[in-house]
């Protein structure tokens, strides 16, 4: 059995990947570059006690990815900075998924998300 949640993040970023797509192409005649970043699981300072106590689904998905541990807002704004600054001019029209390989994890099959 899938968990249903899995099904509505994976209709929700097919939903995001198509609309940021065609915003690459329609804004690109003003100048603008349109980027997305889909992060994984990060925990914030605020979040950390709610990441202890996540439940064995969480701790599995993150041993199983090649990272072997969770991302930091620090990583995330980082990688915001550098789609925003002129080092990124030629990249637009891209998804950054910071994840820690855990989406890898999955496609490869060495994480599932199926029930147990």
């Amino acid at each position: 059995m899938v968990n249903s949640g899995v099904a509505y993040v994976v209709a929700k970023r097919a939903n995001h990947l198509k609309v940021r797509t065609a915003a690459a192409t329609t804004w690109a005649d003003r100048g603008a570059r349109i980027n997305s970043i889909s992060p994984g699981i990060i925990v914030t300072p605020l979040a950390y006690d709610e990441f202890e106590s996540a439940g064995d689904a969480y701790q599995e998905m993150i041993n199983s990815s090649p990272a072997k541990r969770v991302g930091t807002s620090e990583e995330i704004a980082r990688a915001a900075e550098f789609l925003l600054s002129d080092d990124s001019s030629f990249i637009t029209g891209i998804d950054l998924l910071i994840d820690g390989g855990v989406i890898a994890s999955i496609a490869s099959g060495r994480y599932s998300l199926e029930l147990q």
